[in-house]
């Protein structure tokens, strides 16, 4: 993406149709460039001028020790399976429901999930419903969370390795529970170290912010 400190006429009337620069801290658009850029509907939105530090910080946690985890009435057995499974592996489990056949919508268990890893009571989450797509879809309404939908343990080491997802979305009734066993490993034992896959979630976040 490019990025100026002042944006002229010249620059504005040579960048693309529809694209978005980054202007510098204090930089400044002329009146004239700035009319030609609503002409051109180039977005300019500023720099995000991270340090390092704080670039490191979008990262998700390399060590989990507390793993939220819901399911709706479609995955009752493989959330009683995988909580124990990660109890024993020594990690604490918040059961946020739901315990019992009757139905339950899969946004309400998505967003406990998610709000309990975008709170920072667990490092990460794991949501189950029929096919996991609906409740990927919720989480990713809550700032901060990124979640992604795994159905073998590759896709949940790329959401955790590239994209640094925090929360993982499982289909009951597109894994048996040992392939589900399967991608949680893989996604809780993934970490995200990479800095430019780090220094990229810098620009996701940037699209949560107004």
């Amino acid at each position: 993406m490019k990025r100026f400190s002042l944006i002229t006429e010249i620059e504005a009337r040579v960048l693309e149709y529809g694209s978005t620069v980054e202007l510098e801290p204090g930089g400044q658009v002329t009146p004239l460039a700035a009319d030609t850029l609503r002409e051109r509907r180039v977005t300019v939105r500023p720099a995000l001028g991270l340090t390092d530090a704080d670039i490191a910080a979008l990262a998700p946690p390399a060590t989990i020790r507390t793993v939220a985890l819901a399911t709706d009435h479609s995955g009752l057995a493989l959330k009683k399976r995988l909580a124990a499974h990660l109890r024993a592996k020594a990690l604490a489990v918040i059961d946020l429901g739901t315990d019992t056949p009757d139905p339950v919508d899969y946004p309400d268990i998505a967003a406990r999930v998610a709000q309990a890893v975008a709170r920072g009571d667990a490092e990460a989450g794991i949501v189950i419903d029929g096919a996991g797509i609906g409740s990927a879809i919720v989480a990713n309404k809550v700032r901060g969370v990124r979640a992604v939908m795994a159905l073998t343990p590759t896709i949940a080491r790329y959401g955790r390795e590239h994209n640094g997802a925090n929360v993982v979305t499982l289909g009951a009734t597109l894994l048996s529970i040992d392939e589900a066993l399967a991608v949680v490993d893989m996604f809780l034992a993934t970490p995200m170290t990479e800095a430019r896959y780090i220094r990229r979630l810098a620009k996701v976040r940037a699209l949560e912010t107004p």
